[in-house]
């Protein structure tokens, strides 16, 4: 267990004396911690061996950057993970994910332990998935847990990378690794408090005050305290009491969906939250339309059954060319890429056309080439 800066220095010289590529996890405490950093990252390489760090000691990971950075890295589900590395500075020049390149290759189950049983013939214990990494120390059965997450992925990575020459899908994998690895994180939004689950219930601006009252209590506090929202008061909470709309301390503490382990404990604070709520003159509307958004596609058969028609026409023609190609239709083409194209389509939809509306979409050069052409031909058949 590396836990300090001569550790890391030790650990990042042998690593790059190592070979091949590096494989890489990182495990976080969602669910327990206020934030997504990284509690544990695991680094394994042929000839160096696994190294399970321990981030929380060490201030600087610039000497592990240096030994692996130009390295090819491994990961399983590597969207889940580089943002949590990119905050202590470790980010890969290229990567290999076979999570993703499991979906290119049509497995119905991409899971890291299905996959390993599937082409390595090792069953893998995934008990500690959704453990409190945050805690310490960390158990040994969870150090072994992680240490086996890295340990298999080079081996992993070598069937997967035959079996994609053998389906020709490089190509493929190469450019949605390098997607995944440039994509931007997510900005914050302006009002993350809109985020709410199950904010479709507050129809009135004082309940979407209330709401946002609550919401940015709840944030300060576990903030604050270091741990998830949830965990505090969960989202339906929220809504519960921002549509009850309690008339005191007593009718909030009575109100049976208002639950949690802070929802009694910390009363006072939610109960100045609602009054902040039932008396600010700040009352905001509902969410502002996204000028870019378009209609739910449930409700084009009623608002453009043009719209309606060419949708039902493409889908079924990519449906059909994503279960030729056993890729997953959602990988060859995102439904929400789709559906912007098809509602918006170019006015003469050549295939031309209809491509370079793909790329301005975010599509990448593999997709287009496949989708284009069959879109075009499906606008073609329309009556």
């Amino acid at each position: 267990m590396v836990v300090d800066d001569e550790g890391l220095a030790t650990a990042a010289g042998a690593l790059a004396a190592g070979s091949g590529p590096v494989a890489v996890d990182a495990e976080r405490a969602s669910g327990f911690r206020y934030g997504g950093e990284a509690y544990l990252v695991q680094v394994h390489r042929a000839e160096a061996g696994t190294f399970l760090i321990d981030p929380i000691g060490i201030p600087d990971f610039s000497p592990l950057q240096r030994a692996i950075g130009d390295a090819e890295w491994i990961f399983h589900a590597a969207s889940q993970d580089l943002p949590c590395l990119a905050s202590i500075g470790l980010v890969p020049s290229r990567i290999f994910d076979t999570e993703l390149a499991a979906r290119l290759l049509g497995f119905e189950r991409v899971g890291l332990g299905a996959i390993v049983e599937r082409l390595l013939g090792i069953a893998l214990e995934k008990a500690h998935s959704a453990a409190d990494w945050s805690q310490r120390p960390l158990p040994a059965e969870w150090l072994e847990y992680a240490a086996l997450d890295v340990v298999l992925l080079p081996e992993l990575r070598s069937v997967i990378a035959a079996e994609l020459d053998a389906q020709g899908k490089t190509d493929f994998a190469v450019q949605e690794f390098e997607a995944v690895r440039l994509r931007p994180e997510k900005p914050r939004p302006e009002e993350p408090w809109r985020k709410l689950s199950g904010s479709h219930a507050l129809k009135t601006p004082r309940a979407l005050a209330l709401s946002r009252e609550l919401w940015e209590a709840r944030d300060g506090l576990a903030r604050e305290r270091d741990v998830a929202p949830g965990r505090l008061i969960p989202d339906s909470s929220i809504v519960a009491a921002s549509v009850a709309n309690p008339r005191s301390p007593g009718d909030l503490a009575r109100l049976r969906d208002f639950k949690g382990r802070a929802s009694r404990t910390e009363l006072k604070r939610w109960w100045a939250a609602i009054l902040r709520g039932k008396t600010t003159e700040d009352l905001p509307g509902q969410k502002p339309r996204d000028p870019d958004s378009i209609p739910h596609h449930r409700f084009w058969a009623q608002r453009d059954p043009a719209a309606a028609a060419r949708l039902e026409s493409v889908r079924s023609a990519i449906d059909a060319e994503a279960e030729a190609r056993r890729i997953p239709v959602e990988n060859l083409l995102t439904p929400d890429t789709l559906r912007r194209l098809v509602w918006r389509p170019p006015a003469d939809p050549t295939s031309e056309n209809i491509a370079r509306r793909l790329t301005e979409l975010g599509a990448r050069d593999w997709q287009v080439g496949i989708t284009a052409p069959i879109i075009a031909d499906a606008f073609v058949d329309l009556p």
